[in-house]
């Protein structure tokens, strides 16, 4: 086994955490990538724990990010996110992190990538697994991103400094369209169940919702309990598997199965009255909606932003899932009940020429820089 070192940063970003590196610290052909990555992360790992490596043994905790020069004219930095599989040796492109998405402009500023002499900055990145530009805005001091504030997140246990972003044209991010088949919801038949009825939507990322009564389940259920229920995460599995192929991500069920990432699978719900991981309760009234999201097989303790976005834009769609779950009509920022907390969001959708458009997303978030250093991996 040879060992190797390379420039790296450790930072969270939002409820997320993972390495930010230079693009240039690594080979050209983003082919090359994987056993250093997968090296310096502890991948694979039987255990699914990561313990050999700076991944944290579930998928928010597995994550890195390469930063480099724009390849668009529309852009101040190109940023490419991998999501590294734990039990496996294989990096996943095929979709984006909104979450860690938050730590790429202040990375960027930072490393001097980009520069900015007013006390706030404005990064242009642009998402090469989606295509999309993100419009990250966050306060600088001193010649340094600012992470400390008294701005608050669900699920991080500290404030910061709020970042703002804003995707731009989200809609279409992993297929090119906003509804990959054209319906606000459908029917899908797996094995011998009774068809169940879903939303298939793409904003940011794309993703199935699925009525969580429809499935079994009230909506509030946290992590470890969906994590037991083996009967339910295989329905939604197969779902996901149907969803994949009939959106367009996956030319086959078999291919579907090794495409993990996306679509993600939201449970969504009406309002009621929970409790989050942490043990505070949630009154009914303070939410629009319930939500819990599984991807790569795993319940997420917080929602991931990219889903939340597209939650938000699949409410402004007349007829989907998620419009019909909601509690009351929702004109401004959508208000989702999570494992963590309630994660507030916005997203303006228009109706334009017979179709459905998102033309933007927007969230806050914060960051934080961890340490910087060289990682080690080994080949």
């Amino acid at each position: 086994m040879t060992q190797l070192a390379f420039p790296a940063v450790f930072m969270r970003g939002g409820t997320s955490k993972g390495l930010m590196l230079h693009a240039r610290d690594l080979p050209e052909n983003p082919d090359e990538w994987e056993p250093l990555i997968c090296g310096a992360m502890g991948s694979p790992d039987e255990y699914g724990r990561q313990l050999n490596g700076m991944g944290g043994g579930i998928s928010s905790l597995s994550k890195v990010c390469v930063v480099g020069p724009p390849s668009r004219e529309d852009a101040d930095v190109d940023f490419t996110f991998v999501q590294v599989l734990i039990k496996q040796a294989r990096l996943d492109f095929r979709s984006n992190c909104g979450n860690m998405s938050s730590a790429v402009g202040p990375f960027a500023f930072d490393e001097g990538l980009v520069r900015e002499e007013n006390d706030t900055c404005v990064v242009r990145i642009h998402n090469t697994n989606t295509s999309k530009i993100i419009r990250s805005t966050f306060a600088v001091e001193n010649g340094r991103a600012r992470y400390d504030g008294h701005f608050s997140i669900p699920g991080v246990g500290a404030s910061g400094s709020p970042i703002r972003l804003d995707f731009l044209e989200p809609g279409g991010a992993s297929t090119g369209h906003l509804l990959p088949t054209g319906l606000a919801k459908e029917w899908i038949s797996v094995a011998d169940r009774e068809p169940v009825e879903v939303s298939l939507v793409d904003a940011a990322n794309a993703a199935v919702f699925v009525r969580a009564l429809d499935v079994g389940l009230t909506g509030v259920e946290l992590p470890a309990e969906l994590e037991g229920n083996e009967e339910v995460l295989s329905l939604l599995e197969a779902l996901r598997r149907e969803a994949s192929v009939r959106m367009g991500i996956a030319p086959d069920l078999a291919t579907a199965a090794n495409i993990t990432s996306i679509p993600f699978v939201c449970l969504v719900g009406v309002a009621r009255s929970t409790t989050t991981l942490s043990g505070e309760a949630i009154d009914a009234s303070n939410t629009h909606l319930v939500a819990r999201v599984i991807s790569n097989g795993q319940p997420h303790r917080a929602m991931p932003l990219t889903i939340a976005l597209c939650t938000a834009a699949a409410a402004r769609i007349a007829g989907s899932i998620v419009a019909s779950s909601l509690s009351t009509s929702v004109a401004g920022t959508l208000r989702i009940a999570m494992p963590s907390g309630v994660l507030e969001v916005d997203a303006d959708v228009s109706y334009e020429n017979g179709q459905w458009v998102a033309n933007s997303g927007t969230f806050y978030r914060t960051a934080r820089r961890l340490f910087d250093g060289r990682v080690w991996s080994h080949l």
